[in-house]
């Protein structure tokens, strides 16, 4: 009686769902992308230049960091051993963090962006996640009620 009713659907105890869980990684990545995209292009038609420009350069550092935390994540958990830590590959985990802020830093300095926006457009993950939320979540109703 310790079993949920989903451990019993195929696809195994990793995952419930019966699809990969790389296919929500690509999904969350697409949403991402389509989401500062239409940021970007409404933008572009109702306000000045800069916020535009910020919600561009926010949208591809969202991009370049879902990318880059991914892969250095995966570079870590795939080359750690007991014997020894893997220090080089934990470090490009922090160094992400330096050079989003220094993109931006220097994008401000130079006058060529909003900061605001810039910061806007880097929360365009949030919408990517959210929408594979909402899917989820639907999924899990519609799975729910066959059963």
């Amino acid at each position: 009686m310790s079993e949920g009713a989903d451990s019993a659907r195929p696809g195994g105890p990793d995952d419930a769902s019966g699809e990969a869980p790389r296919e929500a990684v690509r999904r969350i990545f697409r949403d991402t992308f389509w989401a500062a995209l239409v940021a970007v292009s409404v933008s572009a038609f109702l306000a000045p230049w800069r916020v535009t420009a910020g919600l561009a350069l926010g949208g591809a550092l969202a991009l370049f960091n879902q990318h880059w935390l991914r892969t250095s994540v995966e570079a870590v958990f795939e080359g750690a051993s007991p014997a020894r830590p893997p220090r080089m590959r934990a470090a490009r985990y922090v160094l992400r963090y330096a050079v989003v802020a220094a993109l931006v830093f220097f994008a401000y300095r130079a006058g060529l962006v909003s900061l605001v926006a810039t910061l806007a457009g880097m929360c365009a993950v949030v919408a990517g996640l959210l929408a594979e939320g909402f899917r989820q979540f639907y999924f899990a109703i519609v799975r729910r009620e066959e059963t």
